[in-house]
């Protein structure tokens, strides 16, 4: 896989090994995220073993991981006897007296499924061998359940041991951009929206290849990687997959209000409350509310989307057409995702659109928050604000082939107006996004205002 972007973790973990001393790090993610190939940028070139852990016995792993013990330090002896247990591995190096070794531990979770007691081996190893000798230890996993529990909760044997972690989430917009950097915006936006920030799904992507052929071959295909994907994380993450299937479908489909979903899926409240904290953890869905609400989680107005770019994708497109996809009757599939895949990529425009506000802070203020806002009057795509300056800036954004003339900005205006927030003491800021541009009238307007004017297809193209 191409490695980009992941700059601000491999400094973490680089400044942790000049530290010289032992450490412990957790590093946990979806799957797909890209945990193992930032370990593996990691180790390059540096004193190091990657262990890949799977569902096999204790014995068979402990037999495989003799050899790579043996190859790396030349010990013949110990091919011959090998490790009869866990805590072999860790006195063998301390016995060693390394420093600045690093030892990856890759998909922990599994070692615990085999063995509920290995967090409590990992705790005796810890203490009694690793935490003087300089070792540097890792482990990784994608069961953030297990991950979590195992490693960061408080009643966990390993809590307080850790010297670092990492949460490794989806990239962004711009740092995933990086994959196929001479690519147009608009082009990879397509990609983007089915994709997200998944860099596995990302180099599933063919930039040869058009985006209709891309959807054929490497996700319509049944034998393609991604046509199963989401099945396979269900069945991997949940006991009751089809409570969640049902859940995500209502969802997909609209249903984003709790009482909504109650009504979709007939579940229980309390256990549909369970299911959606599950869903939220895995950063599968989140709860959105107005930006500006004062509690927000007691808001009544707060709606469950699906955060997760290919899993919304796959549950509008590929779950509904399963039967034409099964006799390959992809150009229908493609014709029902042309009549409105437009609106899916805007509403991945817009939150593409919080981002790259974000490059603007220095021009206009520092956000404390930034985020949606709607009632049952108005809906404003973007507004950020600052409580201590009193700064405030409303955003729209437009994803047309029209380009934005100054009604859009009036309109805007407008609407800000009713927005209760300081009214009597702020200063208000005012920014456009469009895709295809701005028309002239628009363009002299943003000169007198405070209005940034930024056009999607030229990221970092201020006109304001």
């Amino acid at each position: 896989m191409k490695f980009v972007a992941r700059d601000n973790e491999i400094k973490v973990l680089n400044k942790k090994l000049r530290e010289n001393n032992s450490n412990f790090f957790v590093i946990y993610g979806k799957r797909r995220v890209g945990k193992t190939e930032l370990v593996k940028q990691f180790i390059k070139d540096k004193n190091a073993i990657y262990y890949l852990a799977d569902k096999r016995s204790s014995f068979e792993q402990l037999r495989d991981l003799s050899k790579v013990f043996s190859e790396t330090f030349n010990d013949k002896l110990l091919l011959k006897r090998g490790f009869t247990e866990w805590l072999d591995v860790f006195e063998y190096l301390k016995e060693k007296k390394l420093k600045n070794f690093i030892f990856v531990i890759d998909e922990y979770p599994y070692l615990v499924e085999i063995d509920k007691s290995m967090s409590s081996v990992f705790q005796k190893a810890w203490d009694e061998y690793l935490k003087d000798t300089g070792i540097f230890l890792i482990i990784l996993g994608s069961s953030m359940s297990i991950m979590e529990s195992e490693t960061l909760n408080y009643k966990s044997p390993l809590y307080g041991r850790r010297t670092g972690q990492i949460l490794l989430k989806n990239m962004s917009f711009m740092e995933s951009w990086k994959f196929f950097p001479k690519m147009k915006f608009e082009s990879f936006l397509k990609i983007y929206t089915v994709t997200g920030g998944m860099p596995a799904y990302i180099m599933q992507f063919d930039d040869k290849l058009t985006f209709e052929q891309n959807l054929k071959e490497k996700i319509f295909n049944k034998s393609s990687f991604l046509h199963n994907e989401i099945e396979f994380i269900l069945k991997e993450e949940f006991r009751e997959p089809k409570n969640y299937l049902s859940i995500l479908r209502a969802i997909a489909f609209s249903k984003t209000k709790f009482s909504e979903i109650v009504s979709e899926t007939n579940l229980e409240k309390n256990i549909l409350s369970k299911y959606l904290s599950v869903l939220e953890k895995l950063q599968i869905i989140e709860k959105e509310t107005p930006i500006l609400e004062i509690n927000p989680l007691k808001s009544k107005r707060g709606i469950y989307k699906i955060s997760d770019n290919f899993f919304k994708f796959w549950f509008k497109y590929i779950l509904p057409n399963r039967s034409e996809l099964e006799l390959d009757n992809y150009q229908n599939v493609i014709k029902k995702i042309n009549q409105d895949f437009n609106l899916l990529e805007s509403q991945v425009y817009e939150r593409v659109c919080h981002e790259i506000i974000l490059n603007f802070q220095k021009k206009l203020f520092e956000f404390e928050k930034i985020g949606r806002y709607w009632d049952s009057k108005i809906e404003i795509d973007l507004i950020a604000f600052n409580s201590s300056s009193k700064q405030v800036l409303f955003g729209e954004a437009k994803w047309s082939n029209q380009k934005v003339d100054s009604s859009v900005f009036f309109n805007l205006k407008e609407k800000a107006k009713s927005i209760k927030w300081n009214n009597d003491k702020r200063k208000e800021y005012f920014a456009l996004f469009s895709k295809t541009g701005f028309d002239k009238k628009l363009i002299e307007l943003s000169k007198k205002e405070n209005l940034t004017l930024v056009c999607g297809s030229k990221i970092g193209l201020t006109l304001g």
